[in-house]
């Protein structure tokens, strides 16, 4: 008997590989209806643009209910910030899980290494999901999973850049060297088809935000995406055929005249 294809992180099962950010959406509205066409597993809220004490002034009270929740630490310089954080959204939000972020500049946004693996650390030994924003570092994914991360989230491309996949070969090696860890794109995906190569390269999910809110049409987009991600998924179960140098021609040459 087959097992179902389930996306399973820290023991729980996630309904959807495509996870979705909720910044930079021209309304609340049109993020909502982006929300409801992705059906996304995630979404992810930064702590601090909520008013956890009063949802109902900032759209916190739309999604609540509605969609699970992942909260971040996004701004974050220092693992003091990020634990802080995380200590008030699980607090608020009444969840453990937390997205981990902290960046060590705030024009490139790159993760910084040293304070995110001190954060995480500590994070986990205070009992909390941490799914850690990572550089596509082997070393320092690899070390985020060794602290007990639940899942790595290296970028693909800086944060809202809508690069794609910079590098597949660096990604392609950290899935390889990191087997059996839940491992998720978290920045740099710009099109359905970024979102499809990296399931198709063994990504377990795809987080997209500014992809989706910054689309002419996001509620399209955001459909679109969910579409990519499944389809990428299935090819990778599918399995391609090899790349070869030559040609092979679609039909058998054996029974042919003068042949």
């Amino acid at each position: 008997m087959v097992e179902p294809d389930v996306l399973r992180i820290a023991g729980e099962v996630l309904s959807s590989r495509l996870w979705v950010g909720t910044a930079r959406y021209p309304s609340p509205e049109i993020l909502i209806q982006a929300l409801e066409k992705a059906q996304p597993g995630l979404v992810t809220v930064s702590v601090r643009r909520l008013n956890l004490q009063a949802p109902q002034e900032t759209f916190l009270d739309l999604l609540l209910g509605r969609f699970r929740l992942l909260p971040n630490t996004a701004g974050c310089f220092t693992a003091e910030e990020a634990i802080f954080l995380a200590q008030l959204a699980r607090e608020a939000l009444q969840t453990n899980w937390i997205k981990l972020e902290v960046v060590g500049d705030e024009v490139i946004l790159w993760p910084e290494a040293e304070e995110l693996l001190r954060a995480a650390r500590e994070l986990v030994r205070m009992g909390f999901v941490v799914l850690a924003y990572a550089p596509d570092d082997p070393i320092v994914c690899q070390r985020l999973a060794d602290i007990g991360c639940a899942a790595v989230m290296p970028l693909a491309a800086p944060i809202g850049s809508g690069q794609g996949l910079r590098d597949p070969e660096r990604l392609l090696l950290l899935r390889h060297k990191l087997a059996g860890i839940p491992l998720v794109i978290d920045a740099g995906i710009g099109s359905p088809a970024d979102a499809c190569l990296a399931m198709e390269l063994g990504f377990d999910a795809v987080l997209v935000n500014t992809a989706i809110a910054e689309a002419q049409h996001p509620v399209l987009m955001a459909e679109a995406m969910r579409l990519a991600v499944d389809a990428g998924r299935k090819a990778l179960l599918a399995g391609r055929i090899p790349r070869v140098s030559y040609a092979r021609p679609s039909s058998p040459m054996e029974g042919l005249p003068f042949s």
